[in-house]
C-alpha cells in the first residue's frame, strides 16, 4: 500500500422545507446532508480515509477521479421505478430523485475507472439497475409469497440468513457458504442483467448480494456490513479497502 486510500461514501439527504410535517429529529429546519458515523467508521478502521460526498452532479468526473474507491450507501428511499422500466409506482415508494441521479451518474464514472465500488442496501438495488436490464421488487410484502420479515428497526442485530453463491467475489471474501445479516428494507433486486450476478439469496429467495465478475471490485449487498454484527461483515469491509488501497 504506497498510501491510505481516499473513499468516497455518498450522503442521505433531507429536506425539510419539503415535508407537510416537520420531521422528527430533524438536523435543520433547511434541507440537509446526513450520513450514521459507522460508514466512515468501519472504512476507517479498515485502513481507508472515508469521505463523505455532497449530491453536485456537475462535480462527478472530478470526484471520480480524485477517489481510490466508492461506497454507495443505504437510506430510506427508493429508486424512481421509472428508471428500470416500470411504470406504475407502488404507495409505498419514496424517492429522492437528485440523489439517484448523482449516485448513478458517479458510478457509472468510477466504474469506467475499474476503481472499486461497494453498494450497501439501496446501494445494492442502484448497481442492480445500472446495468441496463435489471429491475427492482417495489415492496417485498406484495410480490414475494411467505417472506421474511426484511425490514427490522434494530439493525445492529442479525435477522436472517443468507446463503452465499460459491464462486463469486462475496464468496472469497467471506470464507462461507451461509451468514448471518440483518435487514431494513421493503425492496429488493428482481433480475439481474449486463454481466452482473447474484452472489447471495435469503431463504424466501430474495436477492440479498449481486456483484460484475468483469469490474475488479463491483459488490453489493443488501444488508449493512458496516454495522459488523459478524466477521463476514467486517471481511467485506476489509476486503473492499483492500482493494481500494491497491488502486491507491
Amino acid at each position: 500500500m504506497n498510501r491510505q486510500p481516499l473513499i468516497a461514501l455518498t450522503a442521505d439527504f433531507e429536506d425539510p422545507l419539503g415535508q407537510a410535517a416537520p420531521l422528527p429529529g430533524a438536523f435543520s429546519a433547511y434541507p440537509y446532508y446526513a450520513l450514521r458515523t459507522n460508514y466512515a467508521g468501519s472504512l476507517a478502521q479498515a485502513g481507508g480515509v472515508p469521505l463523505m460526498l455532497p449530491h453536485l452532479p456537475g462535480q462527478v468526473q472530478r470526484y471520480a477521479d480524485m477517489i481510490d474507491g466508492l461506497v454507495v450507501t443505504g437510506g430510506d428511499f427508493d429508486i424512481p421505478p421509472a428508471l428500470y422500466g416500470q411504470g406504475d409506482q407502488h404507495s409505498s415508494v419514496i424517492t429522492k430523485p437528485l440523489r439517484t441521479e448523482f449516485e448513478w451518474a458517479l458510478t457509472e464514472a468510477v466504474l469506467r475507472q475499474n476503481k472499486p465500488v461497494l453498494g450497501i442496501c439501496a446501494g445494492e438495488q442502484l448497481l442492480a439497475v445500472i446495468f441496463k436490464g435489471g429491475s427492482l421488487i417495489q415492496h417485498i410484502p406484495d410480490e414475494v409469497p411467505n417472506a421474511l420479515t426484511h425490514k427490522q428497526s434494530e439493525r445492529h442485530l442479525s435477522a436472517h440468513s443468507v446463503d452465499i453463491v460459491p464462486n463469486t467475489l462475496l464468496h472469497r471474501l467471506v470464507g462461507c457458504n451461509q451468514m448471518q445479516v440483518n435487514s431494513h428494507h421493503h425492496q429488493a433486486v428482481q433480475r439481474v442483467a449486463g454481466g452482473l450476478i447474484v452472489n447471495a439469496i435469503a431463504p424466501d429467495g430474495v436477492i440479498e448480494g449481486v456483484e460484475h465478475p468483469d469490474y475488479r471490485f463491483c459488490l453489493g449487498v443488501q444488508w449493512h456490513p458496516e454495522f459488523a454484527i459478524t466477521p463476514s461483515d467486517k471481511a467485506i469491509i476489509q476486503g473492499f479497502v483492500r482493494a481500494c488501497a491497491e488502486t491507491a
